[in-house]
C-alpha cells in the first residue's frame, strides 16, 4: 500500500476556517510513496460559482488542473477523499511536483 501524507501550507484552525467558508484550497499538497503532487480543492457551490463567473466574463472557464471536488473543503474531506483517490490510481495521471519542495512542507 502506498503511504499518503496530505500537507497544508497553512494549516491553522483560522485557514480551516475561511477553506470551509470560501469553498476552496491551493495550498495542498500530496505525498504518494515519496512522490508530491499539487491539488487544488473546491466544493462544487464555489466551482459552479467560479463557472458562472468565468463565463459570464470570458465567454468560457478554464479549469484548474489538478482539480479535486470534495463535499466540503475540511481537512478531514480532504484526508478521506485523497484516500479514495489513491485508491483508484488519480495520482497516477497527475505531473508530480519537484521532489525538492517537499523540504519546504515539513
Amino acid at each position: 500500500m502506498d503511504e499518503i501524507i496530505v500537507y497544508f501550507l497553512e494549516d491553522t484552525e483560522l485557514a480551516e476556517y475561511e477553506a470551509v467558508s470560501k469553498g476552496y484550497r491551493n495550498d495542498v499538497y500530496v505525498s504518494v510513496s515519496n512522490t508530491l503532487y499539487s491539488i487544488i480543492v473546491y466544493d462544487i457551490v464555489r466551482l459552479q460559482q467560479d463557472f458562472e463567473s468565468e463565463l459570464e466574463q470570458y465567454g468560457y472557464y478554464s479549469i484548474e488542473p489538478n482539480l479535486v471536488l470534495v463535499k466540503e473543503v475540511s481537512k478531514e474531506n480532504i484526508h478521506l477523499t485523497v484516500k479514495e483517490l489513491n485508491e483508484q490510481k488519480y495520482f497516477d495521471n497527475l505531473k508530480p511536483v519537484d521532489k525538492n519542495s517537499i523540504e519546504e512542507l515539513i
